[in-house]
């Protein structure tokens, strides 16, 4: 937990935003197509922000776990001036800051910034997903903030959908009463229903319809991956952006029966036996048994209507959205004590554990893991881990794509390591986030790499939001060229420009496709590391 007076700080600091917000800015209406709403013109910005705009009708009651409906349409003017609820969860990640208001079922919400002017048309639009594992995360939060973004020319869009219980379950009643027979993936259909307000509005907003990015960290980048590959979605996106994850391999969807089997286990042990009493159970209620069930999270699923198919599949058969992608993750996603479990970075122990995990194959693993002193085992166990976490998967996602489309295809490898923490008493959390520091208990290693998600704040030139570090002028350089990077491709499909290191793209033939090291001075190299991901990938493929 944040420390009082640094919680103080943090929402002091958000409370003059909003105020200063407001003392900067004079109402501005828009005609969209369930009616009017009325946001905010910045004229400190130079953006229009319009927050809190339902996208949906709320997924409550009767169309709790039902696809998303469209909203009703209202007469008079709608506010949207303030964030919109989140989503239902705990607080689960230590760096995740909402400006929400509140936490509801109620939360199919989206919020625009736009650039444009009374006559402006045709700008690229960026629609991005949050992560935070399909269990957590809003469209609110500082680091996903779309004013940078829209100053470089572009209409940004943040999207809630639903999570956990209530956005994955899948039950064999939900299949029985749905139109298309099958479950789940609600916070999914949720981000592809988005999509399609989207294209239905975001012209009057000055955005271009056929020029829409979609991007996301995380979960949000899974999102992205599945966004691609959706028959519902693939035809309305122009250009896609990974950040650390892909649907491939990181919580990847399971069959419909295995998803069904598993959401009656729960129903059964949380003492529901009926989609009525599930139904009629208040949020209060759901949101305990599923806290008691220590589950994290519920599985998407293979339902015939989302999903087609396994993505994988979809890939190699070309049926993905043929369109540009810049992909990649960082250079120390997790660190490397979660595959040693405890164990010191010895090469014996690395070793060791090794053997455990791949008994059959450990010889192979260890050639691609140099392991010969103390800090060689360090990243070794720390590239191991990331990439069994969600490095590997996301390299898939980027080497299907290369050899089964015709677009171009860009990678990253994000390696600037992030400041000091302002506040001592915080230490960095497992997979990004932070945690409070126990006096004289375990204390995390200092980071070797760029930790999961800590590139969020930097590609959306959101630094001065996120107020846990202790940022320096190499910080700002390194946001700056990401950021530059990102609007470059949402503008073009190409990230090149601005007197930007070249950075070229990756061919299907290419043995040592280039990858885009990003840190204080960023450079593209020929990949290094792929002979690891290959053995994953072979190693997969028959079990081990």
């Amino acid at each position: 937990m944040i420390k009082k007076v640094t919680l103080v700080v943090m929402l002091t600091m958000f409370i003059g935003q909003t105020i200063a917000q407001k003392q900067n800015s004079f109402p501005v209406q828009v005609k969209i197509e369930n009616g009017t709403i009325e946001g905010l013109y910045d004229t400190k910005s130079d953006l229009q922000l319009y927050l809190g705009v339902p996208f949906a009708k709320p997924p409550v009651g009767n169309l709790r776990w039902k696809a998303p409906q469209p909203p009703d349409a209202w007469t008079g003017v709608k506010p949207t001036k303030e964030f919109g609820p989140r989503p239902v969860q705990a607080i689960v990640f230590g760096d995740m800051n909402s400006r929400s208001n509140g936490v509801s079922e109620d939360c199919l919400y989206l919020n625009v910034w736009t650039p444009a002017k009374r006559n402006t048309t045709g700008l690229p639009v960026l629609v991005y997903f949050y992560g935070g594992g399909f269990v957590a995360g809003d469209g609110s939060e500082p680091r996903y903030d779309g004013a940078s973004m829209a100053k470089k020319g572009i209409v940004v869009v943040t999207v809630n959908y639903r999570l956990g219980l209530f956005g994955f379950f899948a039950h064999p009643e939900l299949s029985k009463e749905a139109p298309y027979k099958a479950s789940g993936n609600y916070g999914l259909l949720d981000q592809a229903f988005a999509l399609k307000w989207v294209q239905k509005n975001i012209a009057a907003f000055g955005g271009d319809p056929k020029k829409v990015t979609i991007a996301g960290e995380s979960a949000g980048s899974i999102s992205v991956s599945a966004q691609m590959v959706s028959p519902l979605s693939k035809n309305l996106i122009a250009g896609a952006i990974g950040e650390s994850g892909s649907g491939v391999s990181t919580l990847a969807a399971v069959s419909l029966a295995e998803a069904e089997k598993t959401g009656v286990e729960f129903a059964k042990n949380a003492g529901y036996t009926t989609l009525a009493q599930l139904r009629a159970a208040s949020t209060r209620d759901l949101y305990e048994v599923y806290a008691e069930s220590k589950r994290f999270g519920f599985p998407s699923v293979i339902d015939g209507y989302f999903y087609s198919k396994n993505m994988a599949d979809i890939f190699i058969a070309k049926e993905q959205a043929q369109i540009p992608l810049l992909v990649g993750w960082n250079s120390a996603e997790i660190p490397g004590m979660a595959f040693m479990q405890g164990l010191p970075y010895t090469k014996d122990n690395f070793i060791q554990k090794v053997k455990e995990v791949y008994p059959t194959t450990y010889e192979e693993v260890l050639k691609v893991y140099p392991h010969s002193n103390e800090k060689e085992v360090e990243w070794a166990a720390t590239n191991l881990a990331s990439d069994r976490f969600i490095a590997y998967g996301t390299w898939k996602w980027f080497d299907l794509h290369r050899k089964n489309s015709n677009q171009p295809v860009y990678r990253y490898l994000y390696s600037k390591l992030r400041p000091p923490l302002v506040d001592k008493s915080l230490t960095l959390g497992l997979a990004g986030g932070t945690v409070r520091s126990q006096q004289g208990g375990f204390k995390m290693p200092e980071p070797i790499g760029a930790p999961h998600a800590c590139e969020i704040e930097y590609c959306m030139g959101n630094l001065e939001l996120v107020t846990d570090y202790a940022w320096t002028d190499e910080d700002y350089k390194v946001s700056d060229t990401m950021l530059n990077y990102f609007a470059n491709f949402i503008k073009t499909g190409n990230p090149n420009g601005d007197k930007l290191p070249n950075w070229p793209s990756a061919k299907p033939e290419d043995a040592n496709p280039p990858v885009m090291i990003i840190d204080t001075a960023s450079k593209a190299v020929p990949a290094k590391d792929d002979a690891r991901y290959l053995l994953l990938d072979k190693l997969n493929s028959v079990g081990n």
